[in-house]
């Protein structure tokens, strides 16, 4: 086959997968379709593009609120939010939030403050980190409703900015954080400029869901979505791609994966040098 005929095929493919991500859609049964709380949380989408506005105290402290209200196990609360302004974020990063949106947060898996009240709690790494990155993660997930209920937009970040999980070494020494405290996200709230945003591809419910044992996903449903992924993230960055993206990732997570045994386990001292390059 020609290159020629290939590129061609190629951008019949890109052309295909665009549509159908912007033919997709929620899923919402007709008899709720007018629920105003299922609405909020399925149409909020990730925003990378914020107005030059100000987020008001109070509607900040009511996205906060939210986010120290979510459920925890045990109603242990294992989180903490390091929390920016523009001027703050300028100071402690050298650079402004990412996307320039007005407010940000660094959520954190938390289990030193509980460890102040339960001397006792038993020494068992994975299993402290894991409940305490679930639980902050369901705070953030508040805090993004929330968010979208009051009219503005967010997304989670893992890294940009040097900012989330894959420079967790870094934040440690940064913010100056004690011992069992980790950074998992940070997140980023402001007005979305105008513009509709489509829903990301998302895999069907009968691919992610079973009853009874586990079952497989069919390999030709994941290649298509895989298609639609690559064809979304080429729309959004014209000059990169997909594959280039988690290429730059690879390269941070050696130093990311040695700050977080650090950092969970205690084994040796975190790097710092996790994601040189500020993007």
């Amino acid at each position: 086959m020609s290159a020629g005929m290939q590129g061609r095929i190629g951008a019949v493919g890109f052309v295909r997968s665009l549509l159908r991500i912007l033919r997709g859609r929620p899923h919402i049964p007709p008899a709720v379709k007018d629920n105003r709380a299922l609405s909020v949380i399925l149409n909020r989408r990730s925003v990378r593009r914020f107005l030059q506005k100000d987020i008001s105290e109070d509607v900040f402290a009511a996205i906060l609120e939210a986010g120290r209200l979510a459920p925890s196990a045990v109603n242990l609360q294992t989180w903490s939010f390091a929390l920016f302004t523009i001027d703050s974020w300028k100071q402690t990063f050298g650079q402004p939030i990412p996307f320039r949106a007005p407010r940000a947060a660094i959520i954190l898996a938390d289990t030193h403050r509980v460890r102040q009240a339960f001397e006792a709690f038993p020494h068992s790494p994975l299993v402290e980190h894991t409940v305490a990155v679930m639980n902050a993660s369901l705070a953030a997930m508040n805090m993004t409703v929330a968010a979208e209920a009051l009219g503005l937009s967010s997304v989670m970040l893992s890294e940009t900015g040097r900012s989330g999980l894959l420079d967790a070494g870094y934040l440690k020494e940064t913010l100056e954080l004690p011992e069992k405290v980790v950074p998992i996200m940070t997140i980023v709230f402001g007005y979305p400029r105008a513009g509709w945003s489509p829903m990301p591809p998302k895999l069907p419910l009968e691919a992610i869901s079973f009853e009874g044992s586990y079952s497989e996903s069919n390999p030709a449903l994941m290649t298509e979505w895989l298609s639609q992924m690559k064809a979304g993230y080429k729309a959004s960055h014209p000059l990169s791609s997909l594959e280039a993206q988690l290429e730059d990732y690879a390269s941070k997570i050696g130093a990311a994966e040695a700050d977080l045994q650090a950092m969970v386990f205690g084994e040796g001292k975190p790097s710092s040098t996790s994601s040189d390059e500020q993007i």
